[in-house]
């Protein structure tokens, strides 16, 4: 594996784990007031952030390059509504994806079919998580100013399986 690969796949695990972080910080903020259901859904969330930053984690092992972990960024702590807390999680899962997308790029550019073939369930997996924050965030503009909904739809998200 090229250096720059492996570089850039470094960077990559270091921003999964810093979703993880950043998911558990939102957790906080919902404990915080009383929202349990949407607690519980971001603390599943960090969980599947922890196993993608290991897939990383696993597959620069295997191409016999070196893990690099980094300083995480301390995320963010407070928000001035859940509604802003899911636009920022959305707009964080789109980032995301454009990172693994230029990783997808950067192993096309350097014919690392490996690589390529290994962000292959990356690129599905950000369908998924993009489409599920913006979701949620939707549902809470829609009910932004009612309180019955902003429960029903806590208590919904607290049945999320881990």
């Amino acid at each position: 594996m090229k250096k720059e690969i492996e570089q850039e796949l470094n960077k990559q695990l270091n921003r999964e784990l810093y979703s993880a972080y950043l998911y558990l910080s939102m957790a906080a903020y919902f404990e915080s007031i009383n929202l349990k259901g949407f607690a519980h859904w971001l603390k599943v969330q960090a969980k599947e952030e922890i196993s993608h930053s290991m897939k990383f984690f696993e597959f620069i092992n295997e191409r016999n390059g070196k893990v690099v972990l980094e300083v995480i960024e301390k995320p963010k702590v407070d928000w001035s509504s859940p509604v802003e807390a899911f636009k920022d999680a959305y707009e964080h899962e789109q980032k995301i994806t454009s990172y693994i997308h230029n990783l997808v790029e950067l192993a096309r550019k350097n014919n690392d079919y490996a690589t390529e073939n290994f962000l292959t369930w990356f690129v599905a997996e950000q369908v998924e998580e993009e489409a599920q924050a913006n979701e949620i965030y939707q549902k809470l503009k829609l009910c932004e100013k009612s309180v019955g909904g902003l429960f029903t739809l806590d208590h919904h998200l607290g049945k999320r399986e881990e």
